[in-house]
């Protein structure tokens, strides 16, 4: 019981200090343009999951590198997508031109596993 307990309180801790700053990657990208200004909505997921999932914002000619997380969702499939989706109408009633932005090589795809079988090689005599 007590481990249970343990388990569940290190999962959860891990969740909110971590779920996007190591292991996150792109999900649907939103580019939107008015005048000489440049917008994104990007929604960030965890690797390999629909949950836990960031909306974040940039104003990336007005403040480079610079990002917002506007929404989060932890169980709620779909949350992010619907409220990214309902902020870029927002943008776009506002005068904003924006468009779904071409998947960057690789994003939101798992590696293709490597076959390195051929590459192995007996153990050595003793064990090592």
């Amino acid at each position: 019981m007590r481990h249970r307990c343990f388990q569940r309180l290190f999962a959860a801790a891990l969740a909110g200090a971590l779920p996007f700053a190591v292991d996150a990657q792109n999900g649907r990208e939103y580019q939107c343009a008015q005048g000489n200004h440049e917008r994104r909505v990007v929604i960030f997921y965890e690797t390999g999951v629909a949950v836990p999932c960031e909306v974040q914002y940039f104003k990336d000619t007005e403040a480079p590198g610079e990002r917002t997380v506007l929404w989060r969702a932890q169980n709620q499939s779909g949350y992010c997508e619907s409220q990214a989706e309902a902020f870029v109408e927002q943008l776009e009633g506002w005068g904003w031109s924006c468009s779904v932005a071409a998947p960057k090589e690789g994003a939101g795809e798992a590696p293709e596993p490597v076959d390195d079988t051929e590459n192995l090689a007996p153990a050595a005599p003793g064990g090592g």
